[in-house]
C-alpha cells in the first residue's frame, strides 16, 4: 500500500493519506501511453497548412517560348513544378488529423502513467487550495514551503478549480492547472511534479473508479477461463472410450 504525506499550505506535514493499490500501483504499459499522447497530439493539429498546385497559381496560361530553334529546353508553361514559383507537386493539403482510440485504453494509459509518478515520489498531496483573494505573492511562498520553487513544471488538479487560484498561480512560469475531471494522460506525462488537494483527489479517484471495476471483471473472466480448461484437461482420455464399451 502506498502511503503518501498530506500537506498544509504553510509545508507541514498533517496528516497521512493511504493510496488505493488499483489505481495508483499500475504495471507501467509504455505502449498505451505513446497510443494515448499521439492521439492527443494529433488532435491538437489545426491542419489548416496548405500548398497550391500547378492549376492553383498565378500565371502560366501562355507557352513560355516557341518549341524549337531556340536553343532551350521544352517548357509549356511557367506554372509546371520544376520552375520557380511553380506548382507543389504532392504538398499538404487541408485535413483533418482526428481520431480516438477506444476508452479503456485511454483509462488504462492514465492510471498506468499516474502510478508512475506516485511511484517515481512525483505527487504531492495538500490538505487544503484556497486562498481568500488573488495574490501571486501568496501563491510563491506556497511553492517555496513545499519545495517546488526549483521544479520545472508543476501541475494542480483540485476538484473545481476556483477563480483566486488560478488568478493567483497563472502568471507563474511552468504552473499549470487542470481539474480533476478533464486529467488526461498528455497533463500528466509532461508535467514534472503533481499536486493533488484531497478533493481533487478524491473526484479523480471517484472518475477512475469504473476504469477499476472493468479491469477487476475481466481479470476474473480470464481465472473463470483457465479454471474450466483446467477442467477439462484434467478428465480422464478413455472417459469416452469406456462408455462407448459399455453401451456395446
Amino acid at each position: 500500500m502506498l502511503k503518501l504525506n498530506v500537506y498544509s499550505k504553510e509545508g507541514k506535514v498533517v496528516d497521512e493519506k493511504t493510496l488505493p493499490p488499483e489505481i495508483f500501483e499500475m504495471k507501467l504499459n509504455e505502449e498505451v501511453i505513446y497510443e494515448a499522447v499521439r492521439m492527443y497530439q494529433a488532435n491538437k493539429r489545426q491542419g489548416t497548412v496548405s500548398t497550391k498546385t500547378r492549376a492553383e497559381v498565378r500565371g502560366g496560361g501562355r507557352k513560355p517560348w516557341r518549341q524549337k530553334h531556340t536553343g532551350r529546353a521544352r517548357a509549356g508553361t511557367r506554372s509546371s513544378p520544376i520552375w520557380r514559383g511553380g506548382g507543389i507537386v504532392f504538398g499538404p493539403k487541408p485535413r483533418d488529423y482526428y481520431y480516438r482510440i477506444p476508452h479503456k485504453k485511454l483509462r488504462l494509459a492514465l492510471l498506468s502513467a499516474i502510478s508512475y509518478k506516485a511511484k517515481e515520489g512525483k505527487i504531492i498531496l495538500l490538505s487544503d487550495l484556497s486562498f481568500p483573494e488573488p495574490r501571486t505573492q501568496k501563491f510563491v511562498g506556497m511553492l517555496q514551503a513545499l519545495g517546488l520553487s526549483s521544479k520545472k513544471r508543476i501541475l494542480f488538479s483540485p476538484q473545481k478549480l476556483e477563480p483566486n487560484v488560478y488568478l493567483s498561480g497563472r502568471n507563474i512560469k511552468n504552473t499549470n492547472f487542470t481539474s480533476a475531471k478533464d486529467l488526461n494522460v498528455f497533463d500528466v506525462v509532461k508535467t514534472d511534479v503533481m499536486v493533488f488537494p484531497l478533493d481533487g483527489l478524491e473526484a479523480f479517484m471517484k472518475r477512475m473508479q469504473p476504469a477499476v471495476d472493468e479491469s477487476s471483471k475481466s481479470e476474473q473472466t480470464d481465472t473463470n477461463s483457465i479454471r474450466a480448461k483446467d477442467k477439462k484437461s484434467n478428465q480422464p482420455e478413455n472417459a469416452n472410450s469406456s462408455s462407448a464399451k459399455e453401451k456395446k
